[in-house]
């Protein structure tokens, strides 16, 4: 698929970015060996968006994971896990390298190492100002069968997905994961739609072996889509009112019908969500969209 991005906009790099992003213009934006170490493996290609399982990851090399791959692992997540490269950021945003899916989610990388990588949370709401949420698929390394905000994922490193400039690497992640996930056409989401209104910088164990440590961004959006869910990514969704979520959180709280919500999203839901959705009503959350400030939430 094509990522969207306005053509009239100029695609500028914040100036924190090493300095071997010294134009935009590089195709495969290759560091130089001296900056990264021997471990960090360098995009040279955009690797297929669509979610489907290549044979040759079932013979991947444990050397380039620094694990053997979990022979239960499904073959789509696996895909994914070897082939999406992660933009890895200090705790101020600056881009740091980039590293496998994989080893970002290691939860003894991401305490040995501090590993940090940027990310992005969508809350995609309708017209009658109604939230779409998600359950994760059974199959997801992370955080399976949890219920959640409409998407939740990463920009890779990648020409389209590194612009910093108002947040436009996220938006065009934002937008090219909707349609992975849930099937919504990219003309259903245009990529100057979506609001960044904050960010947020947490880690949250999930079995023991994974587990998440990320900046992200958090993205508003007001739009009627086409949703058709993508059964390898999504359980199940559901449109929520405010009461409705307030329900599903005590339900979560009390332990009732096994209901269990993704840490990031309860963090999002206890520090901002219900403020920003007057917002949302009101046509006025631009006013509360603080992009300056890193939230760092525990």
């Amino acid at each position: 698929m094509s990522i969207l991005i306005n053509t009239t906009t100029t695609l500028s790099f914040s100036p924190s970015l090493p300095a071997f992003f010294s134009s935009p213009s590089k195709s495969n934006l290759r560091p130089s060996s001296a900056f990264f170490p021997s471990h960090f493996r360098t995009v040279t290609s955009s690797s297929p968006t669509y979610l489907r399982a290549h044979p040759s990851l079932h013979s991947q090399p444990s050397a380039v994971m620094g694990d053997a791959p979990d022979a239960g692992m499904d073959a789509v997540q696996r895909r994914l896990m070897f082939e999406d490269e992660c933009i890895l950021v200090d705790e101020n945003d600056n881009v740091v390298g980039h590293e496998s899916k994989y080893n970002c989610h290691l939860w003894e990388k991401i305490q040995s190492e501090h590993m940090l990588h940027r990310a992005f949370s969508v809350f995609l709401f309708n017209t009658k100002y109604e939230l779409l949420l998600q359950q994760r698929s059974a199959t997801k390394v992370t955080f399976p069968l949890v219920w959640t905000n409409t998407c939740c994922s990463h920009p890779l490193y990648r020409e389209s997905e590194l612009i910093y400039e108002n947040s436009l690497g996220v938006r065009n992640a934002a937008q090219r994961k909707l349609l992975d996930e849930l099937g919504i056409p990219a003309e259903d989401v245009p990529v100057d739609q979506f609001t960044p209104l904050g960010r947020i910088l947490y880690k949250a164990p999930s079995d023991g072996k994974w587990g998440e440590h990320e900046l992200d961004y958090l993205l508003f959006i007001v739009r009627d889509v086409n949703v058709n869910p993508n059964p390898d990514e999504v359980a199940d969704i559901k449109y929520v009112n405010r009461e409705q979520l307030k329900e599903l959180l005590r339900k979560a709280d009390a332990g009732e019908e096994g209901i269990k919500l993704s840490p990031w999203f309860r963090l999002v839901v206890e520090n901002f969500l219900f403020k920003w959705w007057d917002h949302v009503e009101k046509g006025t959350f631009k006013e509360a969209a603080d992009m300056e400030t890193i939230h760092k939430l525990t």
